[in-house]
């Protein structure tokens, strides 16, 4: 008789269980196994570096062009594991820099033996970064691509494991371990070749040496005792991935890198440099085979990082009454710009510096990039309220401006330049004036707001009224401009100014941007679209071929409406002196059309579809009465006008009814005070 499946939740966790997995994780087998294994997959005897490279490209790339250059984007930064929980930005060049580090690293190029830095403000995703590298190399270590190993000795009745999950071919004796691994690299089945590099730690050299007296130097006898197993990393159980941040200096010492001695062990075997009276669980030993995170390094005392020269360089470490050990591992840091000057400022320091990787991580000087980081903490799965439509994009906008420079071309303003940045077109500037800007301003994305700081004054606005329905953008900014009197980070008083100054920059953009969007809405109507469209197209072909216009209504043939042609145009600021360029241009492209058997649609020419719905709003603006809603009366037929409106803002742009009446208010109330200032 079988065993009944659980139900319910319990029946939802055994339909997850994977017993093949979990069985796989936990395989044990002798050192011939290990050889047979590695011959066949010389793969799993990769170094950190190799290791980390690979898992990088295994998520794939996504190739793109920006001004003018070839970007890569690694998938593994949209952070796979966590449903983008941890996904880096708007800094694709800096990371593709990153990753080039990591395969020159892995091909045995030089970078293996430096530190690297990442270096920028804070809250640029420094940390983020070196995160998601840990977390990687956590779940590719589970998988079959990423699987690695390392052994325990079995003597008389005790387990004990390499205390650094050493490589087994470590093992091998050095006078067959060339023909061996030239016998591995023959195979072909891996894109590195498998080199062997420093001795076994302490402990393993230790039972090694005890092992070949008992055997006499029979080597197939001593790995009798050895059984190789499965090695998964596990930050939580500090296996393969090691974290050290800076303390107290008095409650700390650089034996957290290297180990220290068991004093309890020492009466059990005689000697304080024995190995086995050794604990090797610094966060050097922790983290051989994957990586070791330095949380602000430049912040730790000069002893310890007396131990980063020969770990990087030589990858050795120095344990205490021990002979340097080989390691195995990426040496990664985090710093600010502060204690990044004050490195160089340090001439004791130059060996420090000269075994130094620099990879910059700036802020992110583009607005569509900075609001992904808002959306992942703001969005309809964790806020109940409803976020009006642009509130997180002007708040990103405004954290943009604040990081850039204020541009030499007098012609080009701060907000053009962010609009430039982020791909969107300018009159009178190309890609190449782009490219120059990014060169001429050395400390862009360097300085300005953090995302800490919007994201917090977005939170305050979010939880100031319990009974908050909708967040809407003038909330933000009202936070965010409350706050910057108590912000820590704010050095100067010209510097606050400057930052309320871009606020009001943002508003303004705001302000034009809902315009555009009410207009849009109120000019919405597809029919009346065509029909004006249509009307300007025939006067426009007529015009061109010097011919006349029949009038529909009275049959006669008639002079072009110069009048209704110019008052489109005007909406596009096309002046009298250019109107006949314009209109040939846009002729001779309805004719290219219609010799390819097309049909020219407004929707076509981007231009001329923005002064067909300026146009359509102004003949229509009238008839809704906007203004009427900042009024005390209101007749029905504007009421169910206005609600059409309110409707298109609701359907069409991701308004809710209470955003949707606000934004309609502000709108009407901006063109009472253009009427007022009229008369």
């Amino acid at each position: 008789m079988t065993e009944a499946q659980p139900g319910g939740l319990l029946g939802v966790i055994a339909a997850h269980q994977d017993a093949s997995l979990y069985q796989s994780l936990l395989w044990e087998g002798s050192f011939g196994d290990y050889l047979d294994l590695v011959k066949a997959d010389a793969k799993i005897a990769r170094n950190a570096y190799q290791r980390l490279y690979d898992l990088i490209e295994s998520y794939g790339t996504t190739e793109y062009t920006e001004y003018r250059k070839e970007i890569l984007r690694h998938h593994f930064f949209d952070d796979p594991f966590d449903h983008g929980a941890d996904g880096v930005f708007g800094i694709d060049i800096q990371l593709m820099k990153l990753v080039r580090v990591f395969r020159a690293a892995a091909l045995g190029y030089g970078p293996e033996k430096r530190v690297i830095l990442l270096h920028g403000p804070v809250g640029s995703a420094k940390s983020t970064i070196a995160r998601l590298l840990k977390k990687g190399l956590e779940a590719y270590s589970r998988t079959d691509a990423g699987k690695l190993f390392t052994y325990s000795w079995e003597v008389d009745g005790q387990t004990i494991p390499s205390p650094m999950n050493d490589e087994p071919l470590k093992l091998l004796p050095d006078a067959v371990r060339g023909r061996i691994l030239s016998e591995i690299n023959a195979t072909g089945t891996s894109p590195y070749p498998v080199k062997l590099e420093g001795d076994l730690n302490p402990v393993c050299r230790y039972w090694y040496r005890e092992l070949m007296r008992r055997y006499d130097g029979d080597f197939l006898k001593v790995v009798s005792h050895v059984k190789v197993r499965r090695l998964v990393l596990s930050e939580k159980d500090r296996v393969g991935i090691g974290t050290f941040q800076p303390k107290d200096e008095k409650n700390q010492d650089s034996t957290e890198l290297t180990g220290d001695i068991n004093y309890r062990k020492i009466a059990e075997y005689g000697s304080d440099s024995d190995p086995r009276a050794f604990n090797f669980d610094g966060e050097f030993c922790v983290a051989n085979r994957g990586i070791i995170e330095f949380v602000e390094m430049l912040k730790l005392d000069v002893a310890f990082l007396y131990d980063l020269l020969g770990a990087s360089q030589e990858h050795r470490i120095k344990p205490k009454k021990f002979a340097q050990t080989s390691i195995d591992e990426v040496i990664i840091g985090h710093t600010n710009e502060p204690e990044y000057r004050r490195l160089q400022s340090n001439e004791y320091m130059e060996a420090l510096r000269d075994r130094t990787i620099r990879i910059d991580v700036p802020y992110i000087t583009k607005p569509t990039q900075e609001v992904r980081i808002y959306k992942k903490d703001f969005n309809k799965q964790k806020v109940s309220a409803h976020i009006a439509p642009h509130t997180l994009e002007i708040a990103a906008l405004w954290a943009v401006l604040t990081r850039l420079e204020e541009p030499t071309n007098h012609k080009l303003s701060l907000l053009q330049k962010s609009k430039l940045y982020d791909g969107r077109n300018v009159r009178g500037f190309t890609e190449d004036h782009v490219k120059e800007l990014r060169k001429a301003a050395s400390k862009e994305g360097l300085i300005g707001i953090s995302p800490r700081y919007v994201q917090d004054k977005i939170s305050n606005a979010l939880v100031k009224d319990p009974d908050l329905k909708c967040l809407n953008p003038f909330m933000v900014l009202n936070e965010l401009e409350s706050g910057l009197k108590s912000h820590s980070l704010i050095s100067n008083d010209e510097e606050r100014e400057k930052y309320k100054e871009l606020l009001g920059v943002v508003k303004e953009e705001y302000t034009d941007i809902v315009k555009n969007e009410v207009q849009k809405a109120i000019a919405a109507d597809e029919g009346a679209m065509k029909r004006l469209c249509s009307n300007y197209i025939d006067n426009l072909r007529a015009y061109v071929l010097k011919e006349k216009v029949r009038n529909s209504f009275t049959g006669e043939y008639e002079e072009p409406n110069e009048r209704l042609m110019r008052s489109i145009e005007d909406k596009i600021d096309i002046p009298e002196a250019r109107k006949d360029d314009f209109r040939r241009e846009l002729m001779n492209y309805i004719a290219a059309l219609a010799l390819d058997g097309k049909t020219f649609d407004y929707t076509m020419n981007e231009r001329l579809h923005r002064a067909l719905e300026l146009k359509l709003f102004e003949d229509s603006k009238d008839s809704i009465k906007l203004t009427s809603l900042v009024s005390e009366t209101m007749d029905p037929d504007t009421q169910a006008k206005i609600e059409v409106v309110k409707q298109r803002l609701i359907d069409h742009y991701g308004y809710d009814e209470i955003s949707a009446t606000d934004v309609l208010h502000y709108v009407a109330s901006i063109f009472a005070r253009g009427d007022a200032s009229k008369k």
